[in-house]
Parts: structure tokens; C-alpha cells; sequence
């Protein structure tokens, strides 16, 4: 089982969280056309230009979910670069 530190330690955690990511982006695209049929992936990224998305009950929670998953990712990649320089 790989530990903090190594290599395949960040490996493992880097495709975790990418296919974490992969499926909540799905998610949050589902949700966002639940409330706007024609939003496309792109569209998600800006959700303050489709009022209806605010009126969704979920939408802003599972969007919300995706930012600190993301947010997680790029910890992990900034961790993982300070120890390897």
C-alpha cells in the first residue's frame, strides 16, 4: 500500500480523484440541464448567467462539491511538485 511521499502514493490519488471529479462534473452538468435543457458543459462554468440554476434545489451543493474536489487536486499536484524539487 503506498504512503504519503511516495511516488505512487500521489499516483494513486491523482486517478481517485480524477475519476471523482469525472463523475461529479456529470453530476453537476445533469443537475444544471434539470433546470436549463440546452446548457452545455462550458455553460456550467459560469452558473451566475443562468438564474434558474440558483432556484435549483441541489445544484449549487453538487457545483459546490466539484470546486473543493478540484480544489483538492491541485493541492495534491502542488504537495507532490515541492517534494520532488
Amino acid at each position: 500500500m503506498p504512503v504519503p511521499g511516495d511516488p505512487d502514493f500521489y499516483q494513486a490519488a491523482e486517478a481517485l480523484l480524477d475519476g471523482m471529479i469525472t463523475q461529479q462534473r456529470a453530476k453537476v452538468l445533469r443537475l444544471a440541464r434539470e433546470a436549463v435543457p440546452h446548457i452545455g458543459p462550458e455553460d456550467v462554468l459560469n452558473p451566475h448567467d443562468f438564474p434558474e440554476l440558483k432556484a435549483h434545489p441541489t445544484f449549487e451543493f453538487e457545483d459546490g462539491l466539484l470546486s473543493g474536489l478540484v480544489a483538492a487536486q491541485i493541492a495534491l499536484r502542488a504537495e507532490y511538485r515541492s517534494r520532488s524539487d
